[in-house]
Parts: C-alpha cells; sequence; structure tokens
C-alpha cells in the first residue's frame, strides 16, 4: 500500500498493484483497475516514485527473509530495483 493525499489534505492507503493509470490534467488522477478513480495533491512522478519505493521495500524484505532463511539471496540489481 503506498499512502497518498486527497485533495481534501486526507490520507488515502492504496494498493499500488490496482493501479491502472495516472493522469495529470492539471490535478493528478489515479485509476484503480475495478473503475474507481481519485485526484490526490501529489504529482505523477511522486505517485510513481512511491510505488517504485514501495516495491523496493517488499523486495529488499524478502531477499532479507531468503537469506534468513539460509538460502543464498539473489544479488540486487542496483539500477532497477529487482532480484537478478
Amino acid at each position: 500500500m503506498i499512502k497518498l493525499t486527497k485533495l481534501n489534505n486526507h490520507p488515502l492507503f492504496v494498493n499500488s498493484d490496482l493501479i491502472a493509470h495516472i493522469d495529470a490534467t492539471p490535478d493528478t488522477v489515479v485509476s484503480l483497475t475495478s473503475g474507481q478513480k481519485f485526484l490526490v495533491a501529489e504529482s505523477p512522478e511522486d505517485v510513481v516514485e512511491k510505488i517504485i519505493a514501495f516495491r523496493k521495500l517488499i523486495l529488499e524484505k524478502d531477499l532479507m527473509s531468503t537469506a534468513a532463511d539460509g538460502l543464498p539471496a539473489a544479488p540486487l540489481d542496483q539500477a532497477h530495483g529487482r532480484a537478478t
């Protein structure tokens, strides 16, 4: 989940896996695969950065868990934030 801000300054937590697309109209509109749409205060670029940071966090936790189990961890591609 990523934390965004509605235009009324209320927080909105979104499952980033459900984001279909992000539009700037000039407000940022986040459209989900369900058809729901939200206006948020963040720029489309900021939303994408939050998604990337969230996915990196999940991947790093998975890699650390794998290493803690005694299994060899896959090396992390630093440029793309994913296992190689």
